[in-house]
C-alpha cells in the first residue's frame, strides 16, 4: 500500500513537532541534571552554561550527607512499595467483588464508593486521621505512613470497570471446569489484567513517592521523613546559594520514578489503550 506524498509530509511534520514538544517537556529535567554537576560559579556564570565543564559528583555526595538523604530515600522506597502492593491487592479484590458478584446493598455501597472519589481526602480527612493515628500510637512510625493509604476508591473503581470488560463467558467456562471464584480470579483475571496492573502500580507508586503533607505532619524525627521533605530541608539548608546541591537532591528524588516508568512503560501504555476499549 503506497502512501501519498502529502501524507508522507504530514507524517514527517507531525514527527518533528512531537520531537520538539518532547525536548521542550524534557528541558527542565535536562537542565536540572546539568546543574547538578556544576559548581556554584558555573551555575551563576554569565552567559549561562548549559553543560558543566566536567562531571563533578561532589554535589550528590553533599546532598546525601547534608540531610541524610539516603535514609529518606529508603523511607520513601519502603512506603512506596508497601502502599503500591496494598492498593493493588485491595483494589483488585474490591473491583472483582463489585464486577462479578451480586450481594445485598451492592449498588448502594458502590454509590458511596463513587462519591468518595470527589472528596479532597488530604484536606478533609487529615485531622481525624491524625487523631486516629495518635490514639493508636502510630505517630512517627511506618504504620502511620502506610496503613491509611493501602486502600483506594480510585483503584477499586478502575479495576471494577476493567473487570467488567472481560467477557463473562470466561467465568462461565471456568465454573464448568470446576474452578472456584478465587481460582478464576488468580488464574484468569489477574493474568489478563497485567497491563492494567502495571499502569496502576506506576500511578500508585508515584503518588506514594511524592507524598509531602501527610508525612510532614505525622513524622517528628528527621530519620522518619520522606525524600520530598528531604528536598525541602535541603533547600532550607542551602538557601539560594548552591543550586547544584539542590538540583542533585531533586534528581535523586526523581531518578527512582523514572527508572520504574521506563521499566514498565509498555504495560502503562497498554493500560491506557485498553482502558478505552470495551468487549
Amino acid at each position: 500500500m503506497k502512501i501519498s506524498t502529502r501524507k508522507k509530509m504530514n507524517l514527517i511534520v507531525s514527527e518533528i513537532l512531537l520531537i520538539l514538544i518532547s525536548i521542550l517537556i524534557m528541558l527542565p529535567i535536562i537542565l536540572s541534571f546539568s546543574m547538578s554537576f556544576m559548581s556554584p560559579n558555573e551555575v551563576f556564570s554569565y552567559p549561562p552554561k548549559l553543560l558543566p565543564e566536567k562531571l563533578n559528583f561532589d554535589n550528590y555526595i553533599k546532598a546525601l550527607k547534608l540531610v541524610k538523604l539516603d535514609r529518606l530515600l529508603l523511607n520513601s522506597a519502603l512506603i512506596g512499595i508497601a502502599v503500591t502492593i496494598g492498593k493493588l491487592i485491595t483494589g483488585t479484590l474490591a473491583g472483582y467483588a463489585f464486577s462479578n458478584f451480586n450481594f445485598k446493598g451492592k449498588k448502594i455501597l458502590f454509590g458511596i464508593l463513587f462519591i468518595t472519589l470527589f472528596l479532597p481526602a488530604e484536606t478533609v480527612m487529615i485531622l481525624p486521621l491524625f487523631m486516629i493515628m495518635n490514639k493508636l500510637g502510630w505517630i512517627n512510625s511506618y504504620l502511620a505512613l502506610i496503613i491509611p493509604f493501602i486502600a483506594s476508591a480510585t483503584n477499586a473503581f478502575l479495576f471494577r470497570q476493567h473487570f467488567m470488560t472481560i467477557p463473562k463467558e470466561l467465568e462461565d467456562a471456568a465454573k464448568i471446569d470446576g474452578a472456584s471464584p478465587m481460582q478464576y480470579f488468580f488464574k484468569i483475571l489477574i493474568p489478563l489484567s497485567k497491563p492494567m496492573l502495571g499502569g496502576a502500580a506506576l500511578i500508585n507508586f508515584v503518588y506514594a513517592w511524592n507524598m509531602y503533607l501527610w508525612p510532614l505532619i505525622v513524622t517528628m524525627d528527621d530519620s522518619m521523613k520522606t525524600v520530598q521533605i528531604g528536598v525541602k530541608m535541603l533547600m532550607d539548608a542551602e538557601g539560594l546559594n548552591n543550586w547544584g546541591v539542590i538540583m542533585a537532591g531533586t534528581n535523586l528524588a526523581l531518578i527512582p520514578t523514572l527508572i520504574i516508568f521506563f521499566a514498565i512503560q509498555n504495560l502503562f501504555v497498554k493500560s491506557l489503550v485498553s482502558s478505552g476499549l470495551k468487549g
